[in-house]
């Protein structure tokens, strides 16, 4: 498994960016934290999924498009958050991470945020990205929301229950482990960095963007994703 290690909304949304949303990241993501992304050949989902290097930045095709995790967490505005339900019949990207990560995760999302920014507006408004953190522990509510919105304010922020965000992971082949704490107060957080795209057409995943993934690779699937192409 590929680890790197570092010491360290909704249309309703408001959408005025800040100016200082930069400084706002960079604030946040200060301390002390570990970071991991990749597969393992462990998970059967994964072993198929996973047919380029995970660093590679790819589009990939699963053999068999993905069933949605029946996952039902906190969102990022303290309300309880159905994934399968509030998705439904919606373009939506679903990441895993935490934001305490020092920069998988935030270059990521400010990766998605500028390639759905480059669709038409009406469909922007149609996309759903949804952040699940690994680090519920740490990430609640409040920190959540404050960190997505220094990416965009429409993305949604999930928190809760680690067993059952870290068994919906792995029900689409994205590896998450429990956070362990170091002996000099560090964190490792190790998770897979693959971006999972379902179709609004049957509520599946026919692509999955493997860690490293451009903008430009966003960019080229999203049109086709809000359409419902598969």
């Amino acid at each position: 498994m590929r680890a790197w290690t570092h010491a360290s909304t909704r249309p309703s949304r408001r959408r005025a960016r800040a100016a200082g949303a930069a400084a706002v990241l960079a604030a946040i993501c200060m301390g002390a934290a570990a970071c991991g992304a990749g597969t393992t050949a462990d998970d059967p989902v994964a072993a198929e999924t996973a047919t380029a290097d995970p660093g590679s930045g790819n589009a990939l095709r699963p053999p068999r498009p993905l069933q949605k995790p029946d996952l039902k967490l906190t969102d990022d505005e303290g309300r309880p958050f159905d994934l399968v339900r509030e998705t439904a019949g919606k373009p939506t990207l679903l990441f895993f991470g935490y934001t305490h990560c020092p920069d998988v995760c935030p270059t990521t999302l400010a990766d998605l945020a500028t390639a759905v920014k480059k669709l038409p507006e009406a469909d922007q408004d149609r996309v759903r990205v949804v952040f699940v953190t690994t680090d519920p522990a740490r990430d609640k509510p409040e920190r959540v929301r404050e960190w997505l919105q220094a990416f965009d304010d429409r993305f949604i922020g999930l928190t809760g229950d680690f067993d059952a965000i870290r068994n919906a992971a792995r029900s689409v082949g994205v590896a998450v482990e429990k956070p362990v704490e170091n002996d000099d107060g560090t964190v490792t957080a190790t998770h897979g960095g693959q971006v999972l795209a379902f179709s609004p057409s049957d509520d599946r995943a026919h692509v999955i963007f493997t860690s490293g993934a451009t903008t430009e690779q966003f960019s080229a699937e999203l049109p086709g994703l809000v359409k419902g192409e598969a």
